[in-house]
């Protein structure tokens, strides 16, 4: 879907909900804490919002249900991913316009076009071209006056050669030293699962593909800053060709992951080891990841974890399964427990589809789909994204988890890790501990329970 369409669907979903809801553009921006014109800007179409949260704020003031929240959620994701797209081709094209500054009107005629992305740190090998010296030399200027302009731009010449050979050892070793190794034998970059992740969602998923290795060499087709290998590459499907090196190595699906989701503010709360008069008010959702960082907070008593699964072509890719690994358990933390819901303002919700509860408690916790809900698997593509929300609950425990998500396509498959920047969730239990709570239009927290409601 190019970046155009998938733009006005979305921001025609805004303007349907807008005009249902009755209220204007200013009431709209006053509530959602934005300026007017920025609002306008996401219902004409003219921008993309760079997080989810700001729209689902705006789709639940408008009343929308939980199936229109699915789908409004369906078309921002192709908004965002095909917005990224579009910026892809004037990126690659940067390198090739910096290859202007060298004189190109000395150079032997090439085809522009050809691999011009992959194959400019190589270019200034082949010396400057033959016809350098008669240009430089000033016939007409004495034969001992033309030498040092002619030493000069050959030292010119040399340092450019020099910098973009070093260039191409520093791609060469980035391409080939970081990722883990799929069952190919090639390497596919950590984080190939991540896709142009908006502020407050952390895109984590390391691949680790598990696909069977073939047995016959394979001549001739080492890829680009790939280690030699003797697999064959003909487990990866065509489509992975597509878009020039790199790509074929790249697992065929993206993962948003989103750690600090809020199913609703009234039940979510953070542990916090801190006093609470030095503890700042409760932040917006779209504020959380910096709010908790600054604070070192950690979820208290449950975790809203939400995962956008993606395609990155057109083939199918089968989700087979989600699998959450324990990484350590421990008494629960002593410390304050904050609520993020004001007292006295209503939350409401329906539980989404694609909804999985996790018991972090148990011996050996298991993604379990809502009651009434479809389990695993799920199919993906680029045009059809799925959406997952995973609630996991804690009362005796600190626990440090991740999960697994394996994926098959075609003849290829493997397992990713879903975690917190590199670094496991964390949830633990907040029976006991002091409680508090933050009164709308306070200033300080104040024990729970304790706020007079009018």
């Amino acid at each position: 879907m190019s970046q155009d369409t998938a733009a006005a669907e979305f921001a025609a979903r805004l303007r349907e909900l807008k005009e249902r809801s009755g209220l204007s553009y200013g009431v709209l921006a006053k509530r959602l804490h934005m300026s007017t014109s920025t609002l306008h800007r996401y219902c004409n179409g003219d921008a993309v919002p760079a997080e989810y949260a700001p729209v689902e704020r705006l789709a639940r003031l408008c009343k929308a249900g939980p199936g229109e929240l699915v789908e409004l959620h369906r078309r921002w994701v192709l908004a965002d991913a095909a917005r990224g797209r579009k910026g892809a081709p004037a990126e690659a094209a940067a390198p090739a316009s910096g290859e202007a500054v060298a004189p190109a009107s000395e150079a032997p005629a090439t085809d522009p076009g050809a691999g011009a992305a992959e194959t400019q740190p190589a270019a200034p090998d082949d010396g400057p071209p033959q016809d350098e010296v008669p240009e430089v030399t000033d016939s007409d200027a004495p034969r001992p006056a033309s030498r040092p302009r002619r030493r000069t731009r050959t030292a010119v010449l040399a340092g450019i050669a020099v910098a973009a050979v070093l260039g191409g050892v520093t791609l060469g070793l980035s391409l080939s030293g970081g990722g883990e190794t799929d069952g190919d034998g090639r390497k596919g970059p950590v984080g190939a699962a991540n896709a142009g992740d908006g502020a407050g969602e952390d895109v984590t998923a390391s691949p680790s593909p598990s696909a069977s290795p073939s047995t016959s060499p394979s001549a001739g087709k080492k890829e680009k800053g790939a280690p030699s290998t003797s697999a064959s590459p003909s487990a990866a499907p065509p489509e992975a060709a597509k878009g020039g090196a790199g790509q074929a190595d790249a697992v065929p699906l993206t993962v948003r992951t989103a750690p600090y989701t809020w199913e609703d503010p009234c039940s979510q709360r953070y542990l916090i080891d801190r006093a609470p008069g030095e503890v700042p008010p409760p932040p917006l959702e779209q504020d959380v990841p910096a709010w908790t960082s600054a604070v070192g907070a950690v979820s208290s008593g449950g975790q809203y974890v939400q995962l956008t699964v993606q395609g990155t072509g057109a083939e199918t890719v089968v989700v087979e399964g989600l699998t959450v690994r324990v990484a350590g358990k421990r008494s629960p933390l002593a410390w304050n427990d904050f609520a993020m819901g004001y007292p006295g303002v209503g939350c409401g919700g329906n539980v989404p589809t694609r909804s999985f509860t996790v018991a972090l408690d148990a011996a050996r916790p298991v993604v379990t789909p809502e009651s009434g809900h479809r389990d695993f698997p799920f199919k993906v593509s680029e045009s059809d994204p799925e959406i997952y929300y995973i609630k996991a609950d804690a009362s005796a425990y600190d626990v440090s988890w991740s999960l697994e998500l394996k994926w098959s396509s075609g003849s290829r498959s493997g397992t990713l890790t879903l975690d917190d920047k590199g670094r496991p969730f964390r949830t633990s239990g907040n029976n006991g501990r002091p409680a508090y709570e933050f009164p709308l239009g306070g200033e300080k927290w104040v024990p729970e329970g304790t706020t007079k409601l009018e």
